[in-house]
């Protein structure tokens, strides 16, 4: 019998989950060490190693959503806007926030230097950055902790870069809260709604028991 997979039960097991507190079951800097890990291990088209991430922490974590808050009274219409503050308040309760960002300048020099794939350069770096969101999504899930993926990006960009000293070729992409999973919120999920697996994966040259079990052609 094939032995149970750690990374593929974290696959499993990992969902959106907005029911978090500040706690956390592991250490700062075992998180650093998950980030470290992930940074220098997720393959990039060409090696680019254009993603660019920021960790924030404690006060640095609740000063981030402060600023989206912020942002958000400029365009959020009054009487909407008590539903968006318990919605922001929901995310600064965390524990922390990773924010995903892409090297600009990167993508521009690899455009330069392989003109033939100039046009795919920038959708290979949104590849790039989603296997990292994901990485990092699956890596903390692992470890017990529970996350979303958020997108306020480009409202909170500027001021973002003035707080954090972000450099201008930087571009944000993705947001990821995580934290200590509050009372039953795992267990309270809904199930997973999946469509039908054979519409959605085709497998040709399956062999069983070393065996092509595809009909040999004379």
């Amino acid at each position: 019998m094939e032995t149970p997979s750690k990374f593929l039960d974290a696959v499993h097991y990992r969902r959106s989950i907005y029911q978090l507190n500040n706690t956390s079951p592991i250490s700062d800097a075992r998180i650093v060490e998950i980030v470290n890990t992930i940074i220098q291990d997720v393959p990039s088209s060409f090696n680019s190693q254009s993603t660019r991430l920021l960790v924030l922490l404690h006060s640095e974590h609740f000063q981030f959503w402060n600023i989206v808050l912020e942002c958000l009274k400029e365009i959020v219409p009054d009487g909407a806007f008590p539903k968006t503050e318990k919605r922001i308040s929901g995310f600064q309760n965390s524990y922390g926030t990773i924010l995903f960002y892409e090297d600009t300048e990167t993508v521009k020099d690899l455009q330069a230097k392989y003109e033939l794939y100039a046009d795919r350069f920038p959708q290979w770096a949104e590849h790039a950055s989603g296997m990292h969101q994901y990485a990092l999504w699956t890596a903390l899930e692992a470890e017990g902790l529970g996350a979303n993926i958020q997108h306020y990006n480009p409202l909170v960009d500027q001021q973002a870069e003035k707080t954090w000293n972000i450099p201008q070729n930087w571009q944000l992409k993705a947001q990821l809260v995580f934290g200590g999973c509050e009372g039953a919120a795992r267990e309270s999920l809904p199930p997973k709604t999946q469509q039908p697996i054979e519409a959605r994966l085709f497998v040709h040259g399956l062999r069983s028991d070393g065996i092509d079990s595809v009909e040999s052609r004379s």
